[in-house]
């Protein structure tokens, strides 16, 4: 066994990223805190080809020395735009075909591993705020509820790895992983 060096690993480059097919799933963070969080998701969605990230409400933005410091150059890569209000981006994407996911416990929230996806569909995935979670004005606008189970004392993940579980997961079962 090799470890492999960076020109080996055969990786798009910024402009073909831009040009290549995309994952059809966009993500949605609500009122995320953390800059380094918001980094990370951006880092997670070009690795899987994410179509868009949506920065919402008091999510910060790039250029930002913090979020560049996980993003690592995904900021040039993934596309996103930031809106002030996350119900009327979900509101827009629901009426351009898109099915928004909750990514939240609620009453009725399905494991992740139950999530059945289309290839024929178009996917919002939202993530709400470190501690208060997805706001009520986005709560209202989703078609679908999904939590990833888990099995300690804690209640829930890091934004970051939350983001990263669930967007290999999509990846995975919409067979882009092959």
């Amino acid at each position: 066994m090799k470890k492999l060096k960076l020109e080996e690993l055969g990786r798009l480059s910024v402009n073909e990223f831009k040009e290549a097919e995309k994952m059809p799933v966009s993500i949605l963070l609500d009122h995320v805190r953390s800059l380094h969080n918001v980094g990370s998701v951006f880092r997670t969605a070009d690795a899987f080809r994410a179509e868009k990230i949506y920065l919402t409400g008091i999510t910060g933005t790039p250029p930002n020395r913090e979020i560049h410091k996980t993003a690592l150059g995904a900021t040039e890569s993934v596309a996103w735009e930031y809106a002030e209000n996350p119900a009327a981006v979900l509101a827009k994407l629901k009426s351009e075909g898109y099915e928004i996911l909750l990514i939240e416990q609620t009453t009725e929230s399905i494991p992740l591993q139950r999530l059945e996806l289309s290839d024929k569909k178009k996917y919002c995935i939202v993530f709400g705020n470190e501690v208060q979670g997805i706001s009520e004005e986005s709560m209202a606008l989703g078609d679908r509820a999904i939590e990833i189970p888990q099995a300690g004392t804690k209640h829930s993940l890091n934004i970051s790895v939350c983001v990263g579980v669930v967007l290999w997961d999509f990846y995975r079962k919409l067979g882009l992983a092959d």
